[in-house]
């Protein structure tokens, strides 16, 4: 027997979509009975992986690690509305992020007798595979995101003919990506050229890697530096001598050269300066381009306005050739041209100052990183014993010779993650795109099945998945689930809990409105933002949630877990107990 529900599957395997991160409820009896006629049948072309997921916003944080590593969407099967509103967080995330993922939701049933039984053909056909097709199409193309289907518990009860062949799916593409009309490369690639101080902007170019190499090739031939604000994403090679770090866009952190700048192209990013915090000067000329919704209609809530000449919506890898092609063959038009002495002396003396500034950049980082605190008592309390540099600088150098994906949930300390893990690799460091917490667990288990499809393994794609996140973010994780889904799935995965002991952030926001008030003094116990007097035993949780199969452990306790070589001892055992045991293993780090 046939129902609507053997369609949808089929229709979903049509698509190309394999694997479905799934929390069932009582909307979905049609669903787990073709499934199982499926596999007593002997007929499972249309049968989905099926990763159970006992919690939703871990469903979709899964699906969305999923989809950040392989690039294609994957389901998310939920439960009526209440299922739908528990990832609410998540579906923020993904929208942010513009990962593109099917979230389908059954319904209460509405009808007490058999009225509808053989009704709705023509609705029934539709659902087949045309109003599929049109789901994914949107949800692929940019700007990229979660897209939403249900249908009542009726509609997927309804006997049907055998699932025909699905219209073609390739007549349902994403839309191609478009690039730049030719008077707004000439007028970028003009103020690049023209330009004392250029300045370079971004948030999630890499998302798209081919976009990279022209990004890189545009600022090493005009000396142009680079800043990732927000990043969400890798988006240029960490050692490359021009780039100049992260900013968060606290006050005082952006790039020195914001100040200066007298050229600013603003391409796919989500936030390239706060006008009361750091700004450009009033003559700056601004550019602003972006692959998918550069007005932020879509993807902000609220105002969002960047004051620029030029705004364009244009996929980035082709607008950055475009311009990039602009720049080497310019004929001029009242500017200067790629050839002049003038300005190769322009481009040589800029670059040489860069250099000199990322050297030091560098060598600030790895001071904080070799410079261990010293215990120290404070109000009877033992202080902190660990850094956040101090814990980056170990685990890069226990991983040295793999190829790690880390996942950066790292929240109040997300600036100093990126720039201790120096990434130079496309992809191999992603966050959520959003704000809202508990991404990185579920999103690492969804990872690495990711990574698994796409073919892991003998140099191809990433051997060792982490995910740093705060103590706040792990707890908003659901690691009862995350970690029950990891030994399930045998999806093993290194966690660094960076805990500060409770929610960093709301203090920092409060200090930035009132820096000298009341609170400024008070202990974060005392603002209700602490997880004292006794904070949990995280690493001990994701033993516990994973039957034991977990290894975790607690450092910065004592001086004995926490100097250099007892932290590199610890984090050598906990990257082996990944790669060579093929567990979890949780190492929760005081700072």
């Amino acid at each position: 027997m046939y129902t609507t529900s053997s369609a949808f599957l089929k229709s979903l395997a049509d698509a190309g979509i394999t694997h479905a991160f799934v929390n069932w409820g009582s909307d979905h009896p049609a669903l787990l009975e073709d499934l199982e006629r499926q596999r007593v049948e002997g007929d499972g072309s249309t049968q989905p992986h099926v990763v159970t997921c006992p919690n939703e916003m871990v469903a979709l944080s899964a699906a969305q690690g999923y989809a950040q590593v392989t690039g294609k969407p994957a389901a998310v099967i939920v439960h009526v509305d209440v299922g739908t509103q528990a990832m609410a967080g998540a579906i923020h995330n993904v929208d942010r992020s513009r990962t593109p993922v099917l979230i389908y939701a059954g319904a209460s049933p509405f009808s007490s007798t058999k009225e509808l039984q053989g009704g709705r053909n023509e609705w029934i056909m539709w659902l087949q595979g045309i109003r599929d097709s049109f789901l994914l199409s949107s949800a692929t193309s940019q700007p990229k995101g979660p897209v939403y289907l249900w249908a009542r518990r009726e509609a997927m009860e309804q006997e049907i003919p055998k699932p025909s062949t699905a219209p073609n799916l390739h007549l349902w593409p994403a839309l191609e990506p478009s690039g730049l009309s030719q008077r707004a490369v000439k007028q970028i690639a003009s103020a690049l050229l023209s330009a004392e101080y250029p300045l370079i902007i971004t948030s999630f170019v890499g998302r798209n890697p081919r976009a990279i190499a022209p990004l890189v090739a545009l600022s090493t031939i005009l000396s142009i530096p680079v800043v990732s604000t927000c990043p969400s994403t890798v988006n240029f090679p960490f050692s490359h001598p021009f780039y100049t770090g992260v900013s968060f866009l606290a006050p005082g952190t952006h790039t020195i050269y914001l100040g200066a700048t007298d050229a600013i192209l603003v391409i796919d990013c989500d936030l390239p300066w706060i006008p009361a915090n750091d700004a450009p000067k009033a003559s700056a000329r601004v550019f602003v381009v972006d692959s998918g919704d550069p007005l932020h209609t879509t993807s902000s809530v609220g105002f969002w306005h960047v004051g620029a000449e030029l705004v364009s919506r244009a996929d980035a890898e082709l607008a950055l050739e475009q311009i990039l092609y602009e720049v080497r063959n310019s004929d001029g038009d009242g500017t200067r041209v790629f050839e002049d002495p003038s300005l190769q002396k322009d481009v040589l003396i800029r670059g040489n100052a860069l250099k000199a500034r990322h050297q030091e950049m560098e060598r600030k980082l790895n001071q904080a990183e070799a410079t261990f605190p010293n215990a120290k008592w404070v109000n009877g309390e033992v202080g902190a014993l660990l850094t956040v540099p101090n814990i980056l600088g170990v685990l890069q150098k226990a991983c040295s010779g793999l190829r790690p994906l880390i996942l950066n949930e790292s929240i109040s300390n997300y600036g100093q993650v990126w720039m201790h893990l120096r990434p130079e690799t496309p992809g191999s460091v992603l966050s959520s795109g959003g704000s809202s917490l508990g991404w990185a667990l579920g999103a690492a288990v969804g990872a690495s099945i990711g990574e698994d499809v796409m073919g892991r393994g003998h140099g191809v794609g990433h051997d060792l998945i982490i995910a740093i996140v705060g103590d706040g973010s792990y707890m908003f994780g659901v690691p009862s689930s995350a970690y029950w889904m990891a030994r399930k799935y045998n999806t093993p995965f290194l966690t660094i809990i960076l805990n500060d002991g409770g929610w960093k952030s709301p203090k920092l926001s409060m200090l930035g409105v009132h820096p000298e008030g009341h609170g400024s003094k008070a202990s974060g116990q005392k603002l209700s933002v602490g997880f004292g007097p006794d904070c949990p035993n995280y690493a001990q949780i994701a033993v516990a949630a994973s039957g034991g199969w977990a290894w975790g452990k607690r450092v910065g306790v004592t001086a004995a877990d926490s100097g250099k070589d007892a932290l590199k001892n610890i984090m050598v055992e906990a990257v082996r107990v990944v790669i060579e045991e093929r567990r979890c293993a949780v190492l929760d780090c005081l700072i």
